[in-house]
């Protein structure tokens, strides 16, 4: 078993690191900069696309499409610790090489499911990071930690589809270049639970299509935002359905199963931040006499979440690994485990971190507070822990007899 990463993983690194010291990080004062100049929460500042220029100058793209043609060619376990990267700066590094969410899924069902002709309007456009996109599957008035209570409908009437539901956190759709929903919803209401949803592409300029509000997330708004959609008998042409008939399910599946990993590579590295933050504010700051480092709480905080990284860690790299040899459906119960683990200790150690900063950890001056709520925030959205854990006990009992019960030890 060799812990190392490989000569090709390390130059990758390298290169990712370079970036970021060069570009991404100097790059934060000016993003914060511009969007408060803005005063537009979906503002497209001018700093992103340059630095979307040059991450594609430097080769620095599409780096989690396993395509050789579209995509940097890195399997699943050797794009881990460059998610882990650009999670330190989330707002923009993903952004900047073209590996954010919701597009990086959509792209990879479009990538497997669609249609040459899909490919080439809306594939293309993303792979180059012309556009952005939406996934649109949640609804506000179901629980929707199970897919099968879908209620929006996709009726046939003739040569298109007709389109007729309300669905929210839609992410992405508030933002401006946002061009395509994916949408999914009930087409055969008779079907069994997991055949009744297809998903279809729907041009956010489609007539029925309206943006009712933008509910804000721990007050925060997403440049992107987490709109609520309300689709008013809209029509699309049955080209625009995605895979077949009946399918939706399955490709939820497929593309949730690789976002979540994304989401927790991401949230290592954010929990590194968060880490290095509350290390260096430790040994600078003294109270009573020391530094809080001396503190023995402090160091009590910072072990455990040195250990709790760690081991989160190995989890994503594991489940990467296996995502690579039996694909997302051979991996789910690792996939499962590790959206539980991961999103819960990046809050652990944001939460310790602003608990370091004292009040200053609570402001905008500092990422901490934005951490904590993407922490947070990441504990619900891809599905919320509880059915995720709930798949990991499903799949341990599995492995047990029926009825099975062990022999008492036997006393003399």
């Amino acid at each position: 078993m060799d812990f190392a990463y490989s000569p090709k993983v390390e130059e990758w690194r390298s290169r990712l690191l370079q970036f970021m010291d060069e570009f991404v990080y100097p790059a934060e004062p000016v993003y914060r900069r511009q969007m408060e100049e803005a005063g537009d929460p979906h503002f497209v500042p001018p700093i992103i696309e340059e630095l979307k220029r040059e991450a594609r100058a430097r080769g620095l793209w599409n780096l989690f499409l396993p395509d050789d043609e579209h995509g940097a060619g890195l399997s699943v376990l050797e794009y881990a610790p460059l998610a882990e990267i650009t999670g330190r700066v989330p707002w923009i590094a993903p952004e900047a090489i073209n590996c954010s969410a919701p597009d990086t899924g959509n792209m990879e069902i479009l990538h497997m499911f669609g249609t040459p002709e899909q490919k080439e309007r809306w594939l293309m456009p993303l792979l180059d990071g012309e556009i952005r996109s939406c996934f649109s599957m949640t609804e506000p008035d179901v629980a929707s930690s199970d897919a099968r209570n879908i209620r929006t409908r996709i009726e046939r009437d003739g040569d298109e589809y007709v389109i007729t539901g309300r669905k929210w956190f839609s992410s992405g759709a508030a933002d401006p270049r946002c061009k395509v929903a994916i949408v999914m919803g009930v087409t055969d209401p008779d079907a069994d639970p997991y055949h009744r949803q297809s998903m279809v592409l729907v041009p956010l300029d489609t007539p029925g299509v309206t943006i009712e509000r933008e509910p804000t997330v721990f007050g925060y708004h997403d440049r992107g935002g987490h709109p609520v959609i309300h689709y008013d008998h809209v029509r699309v042409p049955v080209s625009n359905l995605l895979g077949e008939p009946g399918s939706g399910f399955a490709i939820a599946q497929a593309r949730l199963g690789p976002g979540r990993i994304h989401h927790c590579m991401r949230s290592i590295g954010a929990a590194e931040r968060c880490f290095d933050l509350m290390a260096s504010r430790a040994k600078a700051r003294v109270a009573f006499g020391k530094t809080l480092a001396e503190q023995g709480v402090i160091q009590d905080w910072l072990a455990e979440a040195r250990m709790m990284i760690e081991q989160a860690r190995l989890l994503v790299l594991k489940t990467a690994w296996m995502i690579d040899r039996v694909g997302p459906k051979g991996a789910r119960v690792e996939v499962a485990a590790i959206k539980v683990v991961a999103p819960r200790v990046l809050a652990w150690v944001a939460d310790r971190a602003m608990q370091v900063f004292g009040g200053a950890g609570f402001t905008d001056d500092f990422p901490l507070a934005a951490f904590y709520s993407m922490g947070r925030w990441l504990q619900v959205a891809d599905g919320p822990n509880e059915v995720h854990k709930r798949s990991v006990a499903r799949a341990e009992l599995q492995r047990y007899e029926p009825g099975y019960v062990p022999e008492p030890y036997p006393y003399d």
